[in-house]
């Protein structure tokens, strides 16, 4: 249900954009995030780092959007959350006691430390990938299939990604014979 939360306002996005333009979209975008960075202060009284830098994104660029009236502001905001992304699971491979993505899920899977370490690389690098592919997608295609690739295009990627980790996680599972 989180997952689809954070979906939120992407979707509105979507569905604002079909209806009327960028602008509109954009619009609605930075109040959908709001609301959702509101909602969940109010529930949890907290919010995820990243949820804010989220939030301060969309303001900075989707603002910019809006009063520059250029639709290249928000398409960059995909790329730099992104790459924020990738650089904060980069970092976690030198800084702290373990790498990003075995503080997520070490309290379902038990792995081996250079599996640990090679899996968290493996999500930098791709979070880092899809800043890339989305500046390939926006500066080669029209608005509309820029908004088709941030729906559905970076999601689905995500999904691939998640299904080759499991893959690449079943052949390094202890086995849990009795």
């Amino acid at each position: 249900m989180k997952q689809l939360f954070e979906f939120f306002p992407i979707i509105l996005f979507f569905i604002a954009f079909k209806l009327y333009d960028i602008y509109i979209a954009t619009a609605v975008v930075i109040v959908a995030t709001i609301l959702q960075v509101a909602f969940t202060w109010f529930k949890y009284r907290k919010v995820e780092t990243m949820q804010w830098v989220t939030l301060g994104l969309i303001l900075v660029m989707g603002g910019a959007t809006i009063y520059l009236q250029d639709e290249q502001f928000i398409k960059w905001k995909l790329s730099i959350v992104e790459w924020l992304f990738g650089l904060a699971f980069l970092a976690s491979q030198f800084f702290g006691e373990k790498p990003f993505i075995e503080r997520i899920m070490s309290a379902n899977i038990t792995l081996p430390s250079p599996i640990w370490r090679r899996l968290n690389l493996m999500w930098a690098l791709f979070f880092i990938s899809v800043g890339f592919i989305n500046l390939y997608v926006m500066y080669n295609f029209n608005t509309d299939d820029w908004v088709n690739f941030k729906t559905f295009g970076v999601p689905g990627l995500m999904v691939v990604f998640i299904v080759l980790q499991m893959l690449y996680l079943y052949k390094h599972m202890p086995d849990t014979e009795e």
